[in-house]
């Protein structure tokens, strides 16, 4: 265990959901006992202003608690919350010791950042700009401007929380005897190497959550900024994606737009200062031992009880954040034409969308929202009757609600634009007790692994939508069945801990000076 708590002020240990304390995966081996320090925007904990603590939700925690408690750590996080703020206040440079769900303790480090900066790091350069850059969302006939305002937020917002963030992962490298340090996700592009300035050798691991966009669409940065952004990603010794395609698209922005040497077999990028970095593809599984679980629990079994009393024939559903990147509009017209088109699924069918606001502060998202429910009423006026609503739009975020639905939809939509990975895909085949049919699009992460069993889409083609709405209701249930458990299998094959132990085998193999090996390409088309 780590001494993160020597010295420091006695301070409130949050609880950590019992109800799921044995369910928290241990990695499948051990791969040396090097200490690691962890960095993510998020923490695994957040505290309100009573000083009262929280769990933080989400694969990523739950996977890397994983990590965390097993192995020596600290977990390095942005102070979220104005309860994140005083505790941070408090504790000062020492870190606040966790207890672990399986045993053992870790240490977790909240960083304070200027509020003005950390509003440009966040809500001008983040999300929006890398966001949207890494998700495609850019009308780029009206948008983005970049202007004076968004050049400062980059130079005095991204770049000040980074350099809050890396300033104290080096204070910890230093305490903790040359760790590992494991960066996750499009906060922390320039940290890296801010980081490596201080300390040249440390290792250092970033793995990116969300989708690798191909070369042009990282033209809308100014070339500064986009340098900035590369020559910092490319401190990392290894850098790890969720799919094959966002490390070759990775790859082939390194050789075009900064002009370095890249070896698409091995997976390997030559940095400007030449060191050699490698590039893999790590797809993120789900916890599916706790998801059966919380499906099983009496909270879902209640909103069971109420989607059953309400359902049709055929129950379509989607669980998703009302993001852009989501394309929930295009799911509701395919399923407008559909209706129109198959008139003999009128009041048979019931289209179930559980839909979680998203960044309503931005006005891109608050404006989405609002198209959202426009549609839903029109789509419900033009095929409703006074005892059928064709589409019921809920506009809440209840795990147990949307698990209830997994468990009985004959149909699973997830037509996402653009999507790193998107879990719901895989949660939902794990739980489902109807050989429910999957319509996935080819363009989530998920699609790399589950395609083969699903009916894949193009997410941008209504009339591909509606038909295999309609290819989905009229399948026949020994085609159900196979692709259903196609699904199951392949979900169930893998967990966070064997996530976690992939990215530490490579970790192992750099520093130890093996040499990579080819990798496989992405898959055609």
């Amino acid at each position: 265990m780590l001494p993160g708590g020597a010295g420091a002020p006695s301070l409130p240990k949050p609880p950590l959901m019992s109800d799921v304390d044995d369910e928290i995966p241990e990695p499948a081996e051990r791969t040396g006992d090097q200490p690691v320090v962890l960095v993510s925007n998020r923490g695994p904990v957040s505290y309100g202003v009573d000083g009262s603590a929280k769990r933080g939700t989400g694969g990523l925690v739950t996977a890397l608690m994983g990590l965390a408690s097993h192995r020596q750590s600290v977990w390095v996080a942005s102070s979220l919350t104005e309860g994140d703020r005083a505790v941070a206040e408090e504790a000062g440079s020492a870190a606040i010791q966790i207890e672990a769900p399986t045993g053992g303790e870790f240490d977790v480090r909240l960083v304070n950042s200027d509020p003005e900066a950390y509003d440009g790091f966040y809500n001008v350069v983040a999300n929006p700009m890398l966001w949207f850059i890494q998700h495609y969302l850019w009308d780029l006939s009206n948008a983005p401007y970049i202007r004076q305002g968004e050049i400062d937020a980059f130079d005095y917002g991204y770049k000040q929380v980074n350099k809050d963030l890396a300033d104290a992962v080096v204070e910890e490298y230093d305490r903790h005897g040359e760790p590992v340090v494991m960066v996750h996700d499009y906060h922390f592009y320039l940290l890296p190497k801010m980081v490596r300035e201080q300390r040249p050798g440390v290792f250092l691991h970033h793995f990116i959550h969300i989708p690798w966009t191909q070369p042009d669409s990282w033209r809308v940065l100014p070339r500064r900024i986009r340098e900035e952004i590369f020559d910092g990603i490319l401190s990392n010794d290894i850098i790890g994606f969720h799919t094959r395609s966002y490390r070759w698209n990775f790859m082939q922005c390194c050789r075009d737009l900064m002009g370095l040497e890249v070896d698409f077999d091995k997976g390997v990028v030559i940095a400007r200062d030449g060191r050699e970095v490698w590039v893999r593809a790590y797809p993120l599984p789900i916890d599916w031992r706790m998801t059966k679980r919380l499906a099983a629990s009496e909270d879902t079994k209640h909103y069971e009880e109420e989607l059953l009393r309400r359902r049709r024939e055929f129950l379509i559903i989607r669980v998703d954040r009302a993001d852009l990147s989501k394309n929930v509009l295009r799911g509701f017209a395919a399923f407008d034409l559909f209706l129109e088109q198959h008139p003999e699924f009128l009041e048979r069918v019931t289209f179930v969308a559980q839909l979680i606001p998203s960044r309503t502060d931005v006005p891109e998202y608050a404006e989405y929202l609002e198209k959202i429910e426009a549609l839903v009423a029109v789509v419900n006026h033009h095929h409703g009757t006074p005892d059928w609503m064709p589409i019921q739009l809920k506009l809440r975020d209840n795990l147990e609600e949307a698990l209830a639905a997994y468990k009985h939809y004959d149909v699973l939509l997830v037509n996402a634009m653009f999507d790193g990975m998107n879990l719901v895909a895989k949660e939902g085949p794990l739980v489902n007790t109807r050989s429910g049919v999957s319509i996935l699009s080819e363009n989530t992460g998920a699609h790399e692994v589950l395609g083969e069993h699903a009916i894949s889409v193009n997410p941008f083609d209504i009339q591909e939508l509606a038909d295999a709405f309609h290819r989905a209701l009229t399948m026949s249930p020994f085609e159900r069945d196979v692709r259903w458990k196609g699904l199951e299998r392949i979900v169930h094959s893998t967990d966070p801990g064997e996530w976690i132990d992939a990215q530490l085998a490579d970790i192992e193999r750099k520093s130890s000076g093996q040499r990579p090996v080819a990798v496989p390409p992405p898959e055609p088309g």
